[in-house]
């Protein structure tokens, strides 16, 4: 929507001129057909104040600090006027002066901008707290919620009307519409509580109107190669040379585990001596800038020896596109039936080198650079299960 032009203008008060010759200088503002006066604070000499310039004639100190004074009205009241043109679509001339004077403003905000207006204050935590892939599912989200508001509604819907019902058509109609899958809306609904929870902590709702949703449960698979799966990847030798470093680079993730983001990123100041006096990777996890320190162990480091990692200052760089569908090759080579991609690696390290190995969760935790060990046992629960299942089928074979 196009907005009117917000115009500022001051004036004397002649009428209003005091015992010492001076008179209070006024502020107009003019919006969208409509205005508002109210004074400045203040004063000057009738004959000082220069219309067409709209700024106090004089060099002197008290000259300068008072045509400072009115540059900052001027800036306060053009901030606020780019301000509600970003939150809301219509606003009046009455807004715009009960906010400039810090009058709490009546007028609601509707669930579409307040989400905007969240992205944006986001946006200025990019490569700071986030990561602009995490900013973008937010943007994301964003677009989604002002389709189904459009489609359902028409128009925004101001964050007090906000109820329970509202968040479960969005996750129908993202089911119907969208044709998402549980698991993609359940994280995108996760996304979309974040500014409500905000708007509950800044006051302008009493109460988190979907505090009572239940997110609906979904089926965890964990796809990683087996023992044996990963002996095929260790032990084959492929002919074309883009599949071989694939290859390389894929067991050195499952011996590391590496996401895609930290392999690209390794370098060689990544590898450091820890206490051990052994060599450690060192690395923030860009997802979430935890801190991974996960020991150097000899497969992955015979593969950076093999990849020219300390003479190249890292390994050899592909897109994650590429190297998901070279796998995918690979897949078909090795006669794997499963849907590989550079994120099973990662899953890999976690079941089939780690807690099949009687690694405890805990130390899974630590290298996988979890915030919490309830998110790990969620992941890899079953597996910890078959591993306790494995070692108690020792009692029924004696």
């Amino acid at each position: 929507m196009k907005h009117a032009k917000l115009y500022v203008r001051y004036y004397t008060v002649l009428n209003k001129l005091n015992s010492r010759g001076v008179c209070p200088l006024y502020c107009k503002i003019s919006y969208n057909k409509d205005s508002k006066k109210f004074s400045t604070g203040i004063f000057v000499e009738p004959q000082a104040w220069s219309k067409e310039l709209q700024k106090i004639d004089g060099q002197d100190i008290d000259s300068v600090s008072k045509n400072g004074l009115l540059q900052t009205i001027n800036s306060k009241l053009l901030k606020i006027e780019l301000e509600m043109q970003l939150l809301w679509d219509e606003f009046a001339i009455d807004d715009i002066y009960n906010k400039f004077n810090g009058t709490a403003s009546k007028k609601t905000l509707g669930i579409m901008t307040y989400f905007y207006q969240y992205i944006v204050r986001l946006e200025g935590l990019i490569g700071k707290d986030i990561q602009l892939s995490t900013w973008n599912k937010f943007k994301y989200v964003h677009q989604n919620l002002k389709q189904f508001v459009a489609d359902k509604y028409g128009k925004d819907v101001p964050i007090d009307k906000l109820n329970l019902s509202f968040l479960e058509e969005f996750e129908y109609w993202l089911k119907v519409t969208k044709s998402q899958k549980q698991i993609t809306i359940n994280k995108t609904i996760q996304r979309l509580r974040k500014p409500i929870r905000t708007a509950v902590n800044d006051g302008l709702i009493n109460l988190d109107p979907f505090s009572n949703y239940k997110a609906k449960k979904v089926s965890n698979q964990v796809i990683f190669l087996t023992v044996k799966e990963l002996d095929i990847f260790e032990s084959s030798i492929l002919i074309q040379p883009r599949l071989e470093i694939i290859r390389k680079l894929f067991i050195f993730c499952c011996h590391t585990g590496l996401g895609y983001a930290e392999m690209k990123a390794l370098k060689v100041s990544n590898i450091q001596k820890g206490f051990d006096g052994r060599d450690w990777i060192v690395i923030t996890r860009q997802k979430t800038s935890a801190t991974l320190s996960i020991p150097l162990l000899p497969k992955a480091n015979e593969l950076m020896l093999e990849l020219y990692f300390y003479k190249n200052d890292g390994l050899p760089s592909i897109s994650n596109q590429k190297f998901n569908s070279y796998l995918k090759e690979i897949a078909d080579i090795m006669d794997i039936k499963k849907r590989l991609t550079h994120h099973v690696a990662r899953k890999t390290f976690a079941s089939t080198v780690l807690l099949y190995n009687d690694v405890p969760m805990e130390i899974v935790q630590q290298l996988l650079g979890h915030s919490s060990i309830t998110i790990t046992e969620q992941s890899y629960g079953k597996i910890l299960k078959k591993q306790v299942s494995r070692e108690m089928e020792k009692f029924f074979n004696d």
